[in-house]
């Protein structure tokens, strides 16, 4: 790793809350770029870092020696390989933090719980906590979905601008699971304001015909995650979604609460 008396002095001076601020100001730059595509150049993280040009050089060059970041041919710099372990260990066990309060959502409600995060374009599963019953649904943990037949992807992306879902869309298409899956970029954007002005997504027999599913989003999570339950449309009635819907939306503050406090229960 280079180093130089700079970089050296930039890495032990302290933070106000006590940290090393080169290492702070390094995670910075990672989540910047994450928000820019994950590709920048470094006028760009300059500009919304608000960092001198000399002090960015000198910590992406140590990124890019630790393989978390690479540079392009462009000379713009791009997230690195060895990020990609570091985010799968972290999705496996954001599922197991995650796994207590699945299984508060099944004591309470009957229903199985799950937990969906959004990788690129796609919805991944990474918990899940079975029903009691013996007529339940199942979904594979590490199983993925388009977010469009999804109430999962609907929680996650309603809070998106309309115009990153509509090129979420293009990419992905909206190929028809049943025959009642949304299938135009219009019909929705429709639903996502449904799920802000109400406050949970539904899954009506959009990805599986006879079963419903009700998602709210995680507040705050360190990525963008939702937890879900999903049952027989028989039992995830209309009566049954106004009990429900308040126990997930609880029960997804809690977990966001345990998240912040790096306590999960």
């Amino acid at each position: 790793m280079p180093t130089s008396s700079a970089s050296t002095t930039d890495s032990a001076r302290s933070s106000s809350n006590g940290g090393v601020q080169s290492l702070e100001r390094a995670f910075d730059l990672l989540e910047r770029m994450a928000d820019a595509g994950g590709e920048v150049g470094l006028s760009e993280l300059s500009a919304s870092s608000g960092l001198p040009l000399p002090t960015i050089h000198r910590l992406m060059r140590t990124l890019v020696a630790c393989g978390y970041v690479r540079q392009q041919p462009n000379r713009r710099y791009a997230l690195g390989p060895r990020l990609i372990r570091l985010g799968e260990s972290a999705s496996r066990l954001l599922g197991t933090w995650a796994r207590p309060y699945l299984a508060r959502l099944v004591e309470e409600t009957g229903e199985t719980a799950n937990m969906a995060l959004l990788d690129g374009d796609e919805i991944v599963y990474v918990a899940q906590v079975p029903s009691k019953h013996s007529m339940r649904m199942f979904t594979e943990v590490g199983r993925r979905v388009l977010p469009h037949s999804t109430g999962v992807g609907k929680a996650l992306l309603a809070g998106f601008p309309p115009e990153e879902v509509r090129a979420l869309l293009a990419r992905t298409g909206m190929p028809a699971a049943t025959e009642k899956t949304i299938t135009t970029a219009d019909g929705f954007l429709a639903a996502l304001e449904d799920v802000r002005r109400q406050g949970y997504a539904i899954d009506d027999n959009e990805q599986e015909i006879g079963v419903r599913c009700l998602a709210v989003p995680v507040p705050d999570s360190p990525t963008a995650a939702a937890i879900s339950i999903s049952g027989p449309a028989g039992r995830v009635t209309e009566a049954a979604t106004e009990k429900i819907v308040p126990v997930l939306q609880q029960v997804a503050d809690d977990l966001s609460r345990a998240l912040a406090s790096q306590t999960p229960a």
